[in-house]
């Protein structure tokens, strides 16, 4: 009897040891994903693992953090991440879920069906200062004779600082800051046959840090374009003060007061030389006006008709009868 109710002990005593065990293997079947990492660049955070792979079947994860504000003041809580909870892909979009330059922690678990792996997290917390900041691409471009620039839009953190020269030796830099991507911003204003040169960075307020310049592109202006030029800034500009800016380049302003000039002259002189010879013609051959005395009033053939000896009489036909009374007294 004591024999036998030993080993109903011991076998009490085993099985109440072992439930918890096979309970524990049956929720935690799935293995933990591995190698845990985050991709930074411009702001864009992306953490990524290696899959866990079950043939036929499709794994979910769940993606949570814990910031410095969690960590201090919520008592370690995690919080589910905004677009990955739950996930298909072994990588998750952070960059929502990291608003402020402090260390975060991330962790990841799998999940098949009502089976769930441990958590796997990020050996490192992560900071966004620690980002990698590529220079912009951007698009130089000649509108007429405007210098203009459109940048990458990398978001509404990232401001820009484009630095542009005339290509020539001892050139001044200037500099110029562009607050949005993707418009197209007006540089400088050139003149014929002038060629700039533009480069440009990024820059994140948020992080303090800015990226390195992009490669140096150059624009050049085609000296046949610079009559297109002269009219484009005399029609836009007019008598206007606010064009002021392209009248510091001297020898433009000269050349189109030449042109003017040239334009007038192709018009006066010609205008001047057909009036001077209307002038002399009428000095030279006047037009002689016959008083109405001596106009031929009569017919030739009438005046033919008269004999010699009848041209008395035919001279006073053509008296009035006061001139013929006055002929005989």
């Amino acid at each position: 009897m004591v024999l036998e109710e030993i080993s109903t002990s011991l076998i009490m005593w085993f099985s109440y040891a072992l439930i918890p065990c096979l309970l524990i293997d049956a929720v935690a079947v799935l293995p933990a994903p591995q190698n845990l990492s985050v991709q930074s660049t411009n702001m864009k955070h992306v953490l990524t693992w290696s899959p866990v792979v079950v043939p036929e079947e499709i794994i979910h994860y769940s993606v949570e953090y814990q910031g410095e504000y969690e960590s201090l003041y919520m008592s370690h809580i995690w919080i589910p991440s905004s677009w990955c909870s739950p996930t298909a892909g072994p990588e998750c979009d952070i960059t929502d879920d990291i608003t402020a330059t402090v260390p975060y922690n991330l962790r990841v678990r799998a999940t098949l069906g009502s089976q769930t792996s441990a958590w796997s997290t990020l050996k490192q917390p992560f900071n966004r200062n620690s980002t990698i900041l590529t220079p912009p691409e951007m698009e130089v471009t000649q509108d007429g004779f405007h210098l203009v620039i459109k940048l990458e839009d990398l978001g509404p953190q990232f401001e820009y600082f484009v630095a542009y020269w005339r290509k020539e030796s001892g050139a001044e830099e200037h500099v110029k800051m562009v607050r949005n991507g993707g418009v197209p911003v007006h540089l400088e204003t050139m003149e014929p046959g002038s060629a700039f040169c533009v480069k440009a960075q990024t820059f994140v307020k948020a992080i303090g840090r800015h990226s390195a310049f992009s490669q140096a592109e150059c624009v050049k202006v085609q000296d046949a374009q610079t009559w297109h030029f002269l009219i484009h800034h005399l029609v836009e500009c007019g008598a206007s003060p606010t064009c002021v800016t392209w009248g510091e380049t001297l020898p433009l302003a000269l050349a189109l007061f030449a042109f003017v000039g040239f334009m007038l002259i192709l018009v006066v002189v010609p205008l001047s030389v057909w009036k001077m010879g209307r002038l002399l013609r009428h000095a030279c051959c006047p037009v002689v006006v016959l008083p109405d005395t001596l106009k031929i009033t009569s017919s030739p053939q009438k005046l033919i008709s008269c004999r010699r000896e009848e041209v008395e009489v035919c001279a006073m036909a053509g008296l009035s009868s006061k001139e013929l009374l006055g002929v005989f007294i």
